[in-house]
């Protein structure tokens, strides 16, 4: 890998590692619509003028009926669940539930029919992951100021959001502009939680760490995400770049740890190590699809 591929890499990895640290701190004051919607409209004015320079808007649009889908089932949906979650439950709790989002996606594809997503060696790794969660949910919900059920429910139907989403680019949107979709996708979810956010807004000024954490959420965690993760898969390619999802955690577990004083326990630490030993397991590629995406892998990092 080259050096820019590092440098993009281990910045996708703490980008997307904070946003459960700066959603905990926004909904300790604001309404989680609020945090949404400033969250998407602060990004989308942003990707909205990269997507236009880049003339990706006008082909998106022709893609509306997918994109609209795939807005309310990539962050509409798993959005306002993932922060209302978050008033309940620890922020690196969260974060390691989602680290099994590659879990959801090989049983996502073997219902799409994909039948090799559930070889043998994938089996094994979904049964590992699973345990994992089992482990964690088991350890937050049990004692004494365990947090609603409910809030670890919202965060794995954020994974199963987070796991069925990226189906729809890659069969109905794969030749489309990422950055026409991502903008009008952020745009749509933007004017759909308008009007909720409008009736949550709070009766006084927010603390400057609520304000900074939304607005990191917006420009940071989302606008420019979404444009370095671009650049990532240019660089080093889509099967390196899925790797971020074994290092995210491990950035959120420690803010979550230092800054918010969140319990970093021993059936926490072997929940981890048991959901992500899972998820390299259960998104092995067969032989042919190794060497597949070692091609394609290749022939991204080197080109020109």
């Amino acid at each position: 890998m080259t050096r820019r591929g590092w440098v993009l890499f281990w910045a996708m990895a703490l980008i997307w590692g904070v946003p459960y640290f700066f959603i905990r701190v926004a909904v300790e004051e604001l309404e989680p619509a609020v945090v949404v919607f400033g969250r998407t409209s602060l990004a989308a004015v942003v990707l909205l003028y990269l997507a236009n320079r880049a003339d990706g808007i006008r082909p998106a649009l022709a893609h509306w009926r997918p994109i609209v889908a795939f807005a309310v089932l990539e962050m509409a949906i798993p959005w306002i669940l993932l922060t209302t979650a978050e008033q309940h439950i620890a922020s690196g709790l969260a974060a390691l539930i989602i680290s099994s989002v590659p879990i959801f996606g090989a049983l996502a594809a073997f219902a799409l029919g994909d039948r090799s997503a559930l070889r043998p060696i994938r089996l094994a790794g979904i049964a590992l992951g699973i345990g994992g969660v089992t482990l964690l949910v088991g350890n937050d919900l049990s004692g004494e100021g365990a947090p609603p059920w409910w809030s670890v429910a919202f965060v794995i139907v954020v994974c199963i959001c987070y796991a069925t989403a990226p189906f729809i680019i890659t069969r109905r949107l794969a030749d489309v502009p990422s950055l026409g979709v991502i903008a009008l996708s952020l745009s749509i979810v933007t004017v759909i939680y308008l009007p909720i956010a409008a009736a949550s807004l709070p009766s006084e000024m927010p603390s400057f760490d609520a304000t900074a954490s939304v607005i990191a959420l917006a420009l940071v965690c989302t606008g420019l995400a979404f444009v370095v993760f671009f650049r990532l898969i240019d660089e080093i390619g889509a099967a390196r770049a899925t790797v971020i999802t074994f290092v995210n955690p491990v950035v959120a577990v420690t803010l979550g740890a230092v800054f918010l004083d969140e319990d970093l326990s021993v059936p926490i630490l072997i929940g981890f190590v048991l959901v992500l030993s899972g998820c390299w397991l259960a998104t092995r590629p067969a032989p042919a699809e190794a060497s597949i995406a070692a091609t394609e892998t290749v022939d991204a990092t080197t080109a020109p």
